[in-house]
């Protein structure tokens, strides 16, 4: 008789435990929401570095899921390198899935340059973009070391390995040097706007000055297509798409921390002043 009870107690325990299995199972997939799902990427902020954007945008590429993909992107700019990287893998993801731009309050200079690699790009009337250019900056403390006396000396390898010290004035061919990388890395970015947004180089040249343009302006100078908000760009997408109802948009990693923010920019302060290259090479709007 006890081991009847034992075994009716066991069957209840194990109908109880699948039970609560097939409840906890079934919230779940009532919690999930239906439809075809869109994949938003977010950049925020001055661009530091790419891994966690490129990581979302080839997690959308390979995901099936997700039909189409808009690059919601907020910021003036930053380094040369993470921009052409993010701007590279918008392009391999156009190759299998349609990807949409929006801009937030400001998408200037890389900002921009990641945007040309969309397919579409939308705008807000107020939006600051363009600042098409490349930007080099260097403070010079000599005169200042000089009156606390303190004197900087350098020990170099090759003629060019110190130009741009801020411990002494640039010489004339150092100028003309840097100069020279400035205006190859500034054709890359024309070349690629040029190709980006379908227009002849000579075109694309005349915008590329650096001036700024509000969204109502870039849509007339035809840096961007259309005029309107992120949920603009969601419908138009949705409609490319052929997606029936309401679609789902999937977000990737969190893009912007201010903390994390502060900290990326001292460490690569700090980094760039150990280092033995003294300039940094930016697409940056600065207002």
């Amino acid at each position: 008789m006890a081991h009847k009870r034992i075994k009716i107690a066991l069957l209840v325990i194990l109908i109880a435990i699948v039970f609560t299995f097939f409840i906890s199972f079934m919230k779940g997939m009532l919690g999930r929401p239906f439809g075809e799902k869109i994949g938003v990427v977010e950049i925020e902020g001055v661009i530091i570095e790419s891994k966690d954007t490129m990581e979302d945008i080839v997690k959308f590429k390979e995901d099936e899921n997700i039909k189409g993909v808009i690059i919601r992107i907020n910021s003036p700019g930053g380094s040369v390198g993470p921009t052409q990287e993010i701007h590279k893998e918008v392009k391999k993801l156009r190759e299998k899935k349609k990807v949409y731009v929006s801009m937030g309050s400001v998408c200037a200079s890389g900002g921009y340059y990641i945007a040309t690699a969309g397919e579409k790009i939308y705008a807000n009337p107020s939006t600051i973009t363009g600042s098409i250019g490349v930007i080099m900056e260097q403070t010079v403390i000599e005169d200042l070391l000089k009156k606390i006396g303190i004197q900087a000396n350098t020990i170099k390898s090759g003629e060019y390995k110190d130009a741009g010290t801020p411990f002494r004035k640039m010489k004339k061919e150092e100028k003309r040097y840097l100069n020279d990388i400035l205006k190859n890395i500034h054709e890359q970015f024309i070349n690629d706007v040029a190709e980006g947004r379908k227009m002849p180089i000579d075109t694309a040249k005349k915008f590329s000055d650096g001036r700024i343009f509000t969204g109502t302006q870039a849509k007339t100078a035809g840096l961007v297509d259309s005029i309107g908000t992120f949920y603009d760009t969601v419908d138009d997408l949705k409609q490319t798409l052929n997606i029936k109802g309401k679609p789902v948009l999937v977000y990737g990693k969190k893009p912007f921390s201010f903390l994390k923010w502060l900290f990326s920019s001292l460490s690569h302060i700090i980094t760039s002043q150990c280092s033995t290259t003294p300039f940094k090479y930016q697409f940056n709007y600065r207002p």
